[in-house]
């Protein structure tokens, strides 16, 4: 029973996370969803409803990560999972910089990056390698359609966090689309865990 519970989180972290970012971005006057990124959203007077989205994910993919270690087929990828996790709340705990001029009054691109911006990136950066590795981690004991969705969904979220990373660059020719692009990549990688959750839920 416990672990059906652990397990659980896997399935409705996703939902809730998009859900509140969602309806929190459409709140925010001057935020483009297209162009700014869901950290941003952190930011400004009502940044404490991105900051608690931010713990509660975290929280809830951690105690995923514990399900999976007890339940799961592989040790190494409910660790990867519990990597992801504190990236998640290493969001809430180290706040990005302003990104592609929001809030309003912030420039394109700052000159300097704050320590905390540079924190916000780096462990960003290590939660998204890590639930890449475990897209490809999980695949190894699956049946040969679940290894193929893993591997796949493994291999789109890394090519559009890149892009949304470049995006966020500034790269000319993305950078009013790299929210879409980075909200298309955090849905592939929502999916697959709640994948991963039924799947470890079924075995």
């Amino acid at each position: 029973m416990v672990d059906q519970v652990l397990l659980a989180g896997g399935l409705v972290v996703g939902p809730l996370f998009t859900l509140t970012y969602l309806a929190e971005g459409a709140a925010r006057a001057h935020y483009k969803p297209l162009r700014h990124p869901v950290s941003c959203l952190a930011l400004g007077e009502r940044g404490w409803t991105q900051t608690a989205n931010f713990i509660v994910a975290g929280l809830l993919s951690l105690a995923f990560a514990v399900g999976l270690w007890r339940a799961g087929p592989s040790h190494w990828g409910a660790l990867l999972v519990g990597v992801w996790a504190l990236g998640m709340l290493s969001g809430a705990i180290f706040p990005t910089d302003p990104v592609s001029g929001y809030p309003p009054g912030t420039p394109e691109r700052l000159e300097h990056s704050t320590r905390q911006g540079v924190l916000h990136t780096l462990l960003s950066m290590v939660g998204f390698v890590a639930l890449t590795a475990a897209c490809f981690v999980f695949a190894w004991p699956g049946t040969r359609g679940w290894a193929i969705y893993s591997v796949a969904s493994g291999v789109l979220f890394a090519a559009t966090m890149a892009l949304a990373a470049a995006a966020f660059a500034q790269k000319e020719r993305l950078v009013a689309v790299g929210g879409l692009i980075q909200r298309v990549s955090v849905t592939i990688a929502w999916t697959w865990l709640a994948v991963l959750a039924v799947h470890t839920l079924g075995a």
